[in-house]
């Protein structure tokens, strides 16, 4: 599986560390929980879209292109690190931020990765609830067009089969330092939004048949929408490496976690977020990783994941959006 003849630029601190848990572990007192931490990745303090943008950003310069648009929820982190990454290779970076989380107010448009976007110099339109914003950006990079700028569209969360070769190098790493450590995992677990992540993963780790199923932990979807979005987006990956198909069991999701909807974190959110922080020293997001951990912590607790397991968290990212929910972490 060769991912060489893809243009790439090198944006991300690789290997992330791969680590036990042993405190979190111990307090659970279930599996041997480690981490995978995407979080290291480097750029703009971090985070799975890093990975993507590499291959995304490479395929951009290989076309000309001088400004870079995508799309995303306000407290974007993959719109901050898009932002990021445009100012290493001294291109422009439009951004499209839905106002889709409610009731936070004015400072929730402000703080967090929305501040960071604004640093990185970034240019940004807001849009209601509910919009195609893929649509509304293809849109914004035709009106850049019309004004003389060379634009490159990346999708939300940087999904697409080009975003998603970022996570088929992530499951090389990752097999890699398994064997590197002696280790066997049973699951990977990780929070599941825009597919990227774990198409490519579900791509990478059955390309090479290293028999370790991953759990996407759905952030907005219900179960069977994200299963479909995802190996939609396995099919279109497998096809552009040019490996076998991928069959749909091979993906799973769990929509129990949720709770009200994106970007509005629930009790168990909550308490992953302060459990992490308290026992390992670790942050994770509200949106995202928060939610996975979430839904890790509680398949121990209900015994899915058995004692005598291994099961890996990868931590995706987004600590910067924990700003924007301040007054939530605070009162929990």
């Amino acid at each position: 599986m060769n991912l060489n003849r893809f243009p790439r630029v090198r944006l991300c601190h690789s290997p992330t560390p791969l680590e036990p848990l042993k405190k979190l572990s111990q307090y659970l007192g279930g599996p041997e929980i480690w981490i995978k931490r995407d979080d290291c990745t480097g750029l703009a303090t971090g985070g799975n879209k890093t990975r993507k943008l590499e291959f995304l950003v490479g395929e951009a310069l290989a076309q000309g292109a001088d400004t870079l648009v995508t799309q995303g929820a306000v407290q974007s982190n993959h719109a901050r690190q898009t932002a990021a990454a445009a100012c290493l290779q001294d291109m422009k970076c439009h951004i499209l931020l839905e106002r889709r989380v409610p009731g936070h107010g004015d400072s929730y448009e402000q703080t967090g990765n929305v501040l960071l976007d604004r640093m990185f110099g970034s240019s940004i339109e807001y849009r209601p609830a509910g919009c195609d914003m893929n649509a509304e950006a293809e849109e914004a990079c035709r009106k850049l067009r019309e004004q003389g700028a060379k634009p490159y569209f990346i999708p939300g969360g940087g999904s697409n089969e080009v975003g998603a070769l970022g996570y088929v190098e992530c499951a090389l790493e990752l097999h890699f330092q398994m064997d590197q450590q002696s280790l066997v995992f049973d699951r990977l677990v990780h929070a599941t939004g825009s597919t990227g992540t774990q198409a490519g993963l579900v791509a990478g780790l059955e390309g090479i048949h290293a028999r370790l199923p991953v759990l996407g932990v759905c952030v907005r979807q219900s179960r069977q929408k994200q299963i479909d979005a995802v190996h939609a987006l396995v099919e279109k990956t497998t096809q552009k490496l040019g490996i076998p198909e991928i069959n749909i069991d091979t993906v799973e999701a769990d929509d129990g976690y949720v709770g009200e909807g994106y970007g509005i974190p629930n009790e168990g959110t909550l308490e992953a977020i302060s459990l992490l922080a308290k026992t390992e020293g670790i942050l994770l997001d509200p949106v995202y990783s928060g939610k996975g951990m979430a839904g890790l912590i509680d398949h121990v607790r209900k015994g899915t994941f058995q004692k005598r397991e291994k099961i890996l968290f990868l931590h995706t990212g987004g600590s910067v959006a924990l700003f924007a929910y301040e007054k939530m972490l605070v009162d929990a």
